[in-house]
Formats: C-alpha cells, sequence, structure tokens
C-alpha cells in the first residue's frame, strides 16, 4: 500500500450563461466523441451491469512506454491552458487533464455533461506539451487519461485533483495540498491483500454562472465491487474551503470481510508527542496529527495519532456517527520549520454522514514509518451489517477540507501531547513511570482555576500515580494542562482515556484517546 500511495503523493498539484458545456470543450480544442444520453441513474446502471460480470483489468497495453514516464518526465508533461475545459469564464473552473504514465497506467475515461447528454473527451497529444525526444511522443491517440484536475480561474493553481485507483483529494482553504481521499477501502490492514478499486469513468457537469462548482460522477470497478458515485464539489468564495456532497451507490461482487466507508489516507511521522522518532532536523513532520470523532451521543473525541512499531488497527464502535476526520491542529509554522512542503497549512479533512450509518466502527490503521514520503494513516467506516454479493450498498457523506472541523465544540480541545520520564525532579525516579502531559484550550477551559476541574483518567492496564490538572501560569494564555503519571510493566500497548469534568461531573473537555507503546517492559520510552 505505501508504494501506491507515496507514488500519488509525488504528483505536484499546483501549477499548472448559454453556451453550452460541449461548445466550450470544442472551443478549447478538445476532441469529443458522440453525444450519449446521461443522468445519475444511467451510472448505476452500468456499475450493476459490470457487477454481474466477472472482472476484467484493463491496465494499458502501452506499459514498455508509460514505464519510461517516470517521475520526472510526468512532470514535464503539461497540459495546455488554452485546452482547458471551461475556461471561458461562464460557470465552473477550468479542468486540466492528467496524462498517463509510469504510475498511472490504467486509463479513465472522461465525459462533458451538458443538457443531459454526455460526450467523452478524446486524448489528443496537442492537449499537452511536452519536451523534444519525450517518451509519451511515441504514444497513438485515443489512448485515455489518468484523470483531471479542477484549476482556479487563473489556471495557477489547482483545487481539487482525481488521480490513481479511486484516490482524490483537495487543497482546501490554506491552498495546499496534504491528505487524500479514497471512493472505498476494501479489506485493509487485513491477512489478504488490499484490494485498490478505481475509478475507471468521469462525468463532469457545471452550472452555468457558478464559479468554483463541480459536480463529478464516477463509475468505480474492482475485483470485489462496483459503484456509482455523485460528488457535488464548491469551493467557498469567501472561506476558501472545500466542501465535497457525496452519494454512492456500491453493487458487491463477492463477500468482503472488511468494507471501509469515507476512506481517508494521511501520513503522521512524528510530533512533540514522539520525539524519540525525530531524526530529521525538523522539530515536526506529519500531515495529520489526530483523529477527531463527535459520536451519536455526543462525547468528542481526539485520539492523537502514533507511528507504531508494528501495524496496529483500532475501533471505536458507535452507532449513526455524526462525523469523524483527521486534523492538522497545529498551525504553528515554528514547530514545523518547513518552508517548502508548508505542513502547517496541511488541510483537515470531516466526514459528515447523510442519514443514518446504523451499528459500525470508525476503524483507524496505523503504519510504521521512518520516512514522510508514505501515507501510512488510514480511518475508515465499517459497518456491521455483512456485505454480500448482490446485495447493494446506498449511503451519502460530505466532506469538509478545511483548517478544522465544520461544527467546534466549546468544550477544551487537545492542543498536545507529551510524554517523558515520569517521578518528581530532584527525587529518585520510580521505575518504569512514564509521564503525560495533556494540553487543552478553548472556552470551557480558558478561566479555569486550580480546583475547578478534576482529571478523570483510567488505563488498560498500570497504575496511575501524580496526576493533577491545572492553568498553565505562563507561555500562552487559556492553556489547562493535565499531567499524570504511569507506572505498568510489561511490553504489550497500553490504552488510555482521560477527560476533565467539572465539581458536578461535566465534561469540561472532550475525550482524550491514547495508546501507548512501552518499551524495555517497563514504559521508560516512547
Amino acid at each position: 500500500m505505501l508504494t501506491f500511495l507515496s507514488a500519488f503523493a509525488a504528483v505536484s498539484f499546483s501549477g499548472a450563461g448559454h453556451a453550452s458545456a460541449a461548445a466550450s470543450a470544442e472551443d478549447a480544442g478538445l476532441v469529443l466523441g458522440p453525444p450519449e444520453p446521461f443522468s445519475f441513474d444511467s451510472v448505476k446502471a452500468l456499475a450493476a451491469e459490470k457487477a454481474s460480470k466477472p472482472f476484467v483489468a484493463d491496465r494499458s497495453p502501452y506499459g514498455a512506454i508509460l514505464d519510461k514516464i517516470d517521475y520526472d518526465n510526468f512532470q514535464s508533461i503539461v497540459f495546455r491552458k488554452d485546452h482547458a475545459l471551461w475556461a471561458d469564464g461562464k460557470g465552473g473552473d477550468p479542468i486540466q487533464l492528467f496524462h498517463l504514465g509510469k504510475y498511472f497506467q490504467e486509463p479513465a475515461s472522461i465525459h462533458v455533461i451538458d443538457g443531459g447528454l454526455s460526450r467523452e473527451i478524446l486524448y489528443r497529444r496537442s492537449a499537452f506539451d511536452m519536451p523534444k525526444g519525450h517518451p509519451a511522443l511515441d504514444l497513438p491517440d485515443d489512448i485515455g487519461f489518468a484523470g483531471f484536475r479542477v484549476e482556479m480561474p487563473s489556471q495557477t493553481t489547482d483545487w481539487l485533483a482525481f488521480l490513481g485507483a479511486s484516490y482524490f483529494r483537495s487543497s482546501g482553504s490554506q491552498d495546499q495540498y496534504g491528505l487524500s481521499a479514497r471512493g472505498i477501502a476494501v479489506n485493509t490492514a487485513m491477512p489478504e491483500p488490499e484490494e485498490f478499486p478505481r475509478f475507471t469513468g468521469f462525468w463532469l457537469e457545471r452550472v452555468l454562472g457558478q464559479d468554483g462548482r463541480v459536480i463529478v460522477y464516477c463509475l468505480l470497478d474492482g475485483p470485489s465491487l462496483t459503484g456509482a458515485y455523485r460528488m457535488d464539489c464548491s469551493k467557498d468564495a469567501v472561506t476558501k474551503a472545500v466542501v465535497m456532497d457525496i452519494d454512492c451507490k456500491l453493487f458487491p461482487r463477492r463477500q468482503i470481510a472488511r468494507l471501509g466507508l469515507a476512506p481517508l489516507t494521511s501520513m503522521y511521522w512524528y510530533s512533540e508527542t514522539m520525539r524519540s522518532q525525530a531524526i530529521d532536523w525538523r522539530p515536526e513532520v506529519h500531515d495529520s496529527d489526530g483523529l477527531a470523532m463527535w459520536t451519536r451521543s455526543g462525547e468528542r473525541i481526539w485520539r492523537p495519532l502514533n507511528n507504531p512499531p508494528s501495524v496496529m488497527t483500532n475501533s471505536f464502535q458507535d452507532k449513526d456517527p455524526r462525523g469523524f476526520g483527521f486534523l492538522q491542529r497545529d498551525r504553528n509554522f515554528d514547530h514545523f520549520q518547513d518552508d517548502g512542503v508548508f505542513y502547517d497549512r496541511r488541510p483537515s479533512v470531516w466526514v459528515e454522514p447523510k442519514g443514518e450509518w446504523g451499528k459500525g466502527a470508525v476503524q483507524l490503521v496505523e503504519i510504521p514509518t521512518d520516512r514522510e514520503i508514505d501515507d501510512n494513516l488510514v480511518v475508515y467506516w465499517v459497518p456491521t451489517e455483512p456485505v454480500f454479493a448482490g446485495r447493494p450498498l446506498e449511503f451519502g457523506y460530505k466532506l469538509y477540507w478545511d483548517k478544522d472541523e465544520p461544527n467546534p465544540t466549546d468544550l477544551g480541545r487537545v492542543q498536545a501531547t507529551y510524554h517523558g520520564v515520569g517521578g518528581i525532579p530532584g527525587q529518585p525516579r520510580p521505575e518504569g513511570a512514564v509521564r503525560f502531559v495533556v494540553d487543552f484550550t478553548g472556552p470551557k477551559v480558558a478561566a479555569l482555576k486550580r480546583g475547578d476541574g478534576k482529571a478523570e483518567i483510567t488505563v488498560s492496564r498500570g497504575n496511575v500515580t501524580l496526576s493533577d490538572a491545572y492553568p498553565v501560569v505562563a507561555g500562552e494564555p487559556g492553556v489547562y494542562r493535565v499531567f499524570f503519571d504511569l507506572i505498568a510493566t510489561g511490553t504489550e500497548p497500553i490504552d488510555m482515556r482521560m477527560f476533565v469534568r467539572d465539581k458536578d461531573g461535566a465534561a469540561l473537555t472532550e475525550t482524550w484517546l491514547y495508546q501507548f507503546f512501552p518499551v524495555n517492559g517497563h514504559g521508560d520510552k516512547a
């Protein structure tokens, strides 16, 4: 999984009325196929028809040439701005197309919708600029495309891109790409290899007079299932946040052991929490620093992310969840010191289910890594209801690509998590003691005085000692700190849960969850 994801992450996504959509495409020099009737129902019917037949892979027959289009050669292929779809300023934002390459050898058909009809955009080399002697010059026409991206009107930067398998991502409100979303996850972190269904067809629709909006219909196909998606994607003109309203219908070909709905993939190498892994000169390196969850009961949960010693899968049971997502809460440039890829600007992505999703679990998969080019985190919703062949599954949700989650709470929110050697400075350290420190900020903790709150702490094993909760009297105002020492033996992971309550028992903070990995049998190091 890591190799495939890093190939997607390596691609650069920066840079580069009355008139009908088809006329706009032809005016731009794009070559279109014949018109065909189109509706979302027709995509569903196509997916259902494919699901009734055995899966057939459709890798390009020109692999020997595409293998030569490596990262550098891929980047040197430039889609011509004068060929961009919808660059006429009459609705939608300009759309540029991705060429096939070494890491993207399975073509997808791309169509433009106009008045209930769709026409396929046919590949022509003339839509791309490429250097003399480039391997792509040896390819014929009609080879298809790898994907597409939605540009700002100036075509100097893009804000939404679909490329590879069922991956897509947005630069969000901070104009900086980071984590990715997928159409579906199949058998992630299972004994058998993970399956990567892909979007084999796209249909693009604009709304005349509305900039910053595109409706994308997708056909999904893979060995275990097919699917039809409708994604109404909008970039707010003021906040710059991107919202994707998604409806989906899946058609399983066979029973699926683990189906992950609304999957997100991200990267976490190390942060202030895991300083022992900071072998790079930068203080922190991560696209996301925590998993946030909002349960049906109303509990707000923050789970700091880990770079574990081995693959770890954690499930958080719920029914009809209100939302979950990978967030990047740390927005301080000084904490990253990276002026090249700007981790402090990486978007947070929040999943908001539409309707009732029933019983299931938010499942988090964390994979060890020692570099930043691997997407080593996955989160998705796993329904309890079994997935069988011939039993369609229909669901909807919204994705918010922004600085933070769309419905913030007034509870104290975790700002940072630290751990190190326990005990009292100047006195003998208890053997195996590990100190945990969690800082909260927010309206409900900003004015607390010592004694106003009490930390409720539970651990899966070991003993908690020396706990306290109090306002930090120096540095940033409004920070409320909880610390405690944990003494435990053994090397198995320890699950911890903590929140701060007032004297009447009401929660003052969100719930902090953490999974700690002792070493040397007594938990003295991370």
